[in-house]
């Protein structure tokens, strides 16, 4: 496994939208000299849109927003690939259908089960990856949301420093 030191720089760009017009209505037009200009920072990680570098990390369900499911990790091969073998496995103790990706965000990794949601955080640096927390939300039982599929969670995803 690779290892994942967390030194790796995450870039943060800005985005500047410029201004926005559309051609209102005439009953709608309401006359103006002034012209408006809206500027909405935004933070971009270069991870999330599936730049061309790839430290590791997966900060998000499907791993970018073009949901690519790709890491370009290139430990694996098809020369070792038949050598690979279970490291370690956890039971979450839900017995429901359960369809979220992990996360991988520095030497952490982290699970979300199916309804209650419950989240487990990983170590991944140390042996048999032990869990560093849990974390229990108490739902009501009317919160969930029955799909094709069972009481399915698709996943939790990473922003500046936070899990959702």
């Amino acid at each position: 496994m690779t290892s994942l030191c967390g030194r790796c720089p995450v870039l943060r760009l800005a985005l500047l939208l410029g201004p926005l017009s559309c051609s209102p209505s005439p009953e709608r037009a309401a006359p103006s000299n002034e012209t408006r200009t809206t500027s909405l920072p935004a933070r971009i990680y270069p991870d999330t849109i599936g730049a061309t570098s790839d430290d590791g990390q997966w900060l998000m369900p499907a791993r970018n927003y073009a949901s690519t499911r790709y890491s370009g990790l290139a430990e694996i091969t098809t020369e070792n690939v038949s050598r690979l073998e279970l490291a370690w496995s956890f039971a979450t103790g839900v017995s429901r259908g359960h369809e979220a990706a992990p996360l991988v965000i520095g030497s952490s990794m982290y699970v979300v089960t199916p309804f209650p949601n419950i989240l487990y955080a990983f170590d991944l640096t140390k042996p048999g990856s032990p869990p560093k927390w849990t974390y229990k939300p108490d739902p009501a039982p009317a919160a969930q949301g029955v799909a094709c599929c069972d009481v399915v969670n698709r996943g939790a995803a990473y922003s500046d420093g936070v899990i959702f």
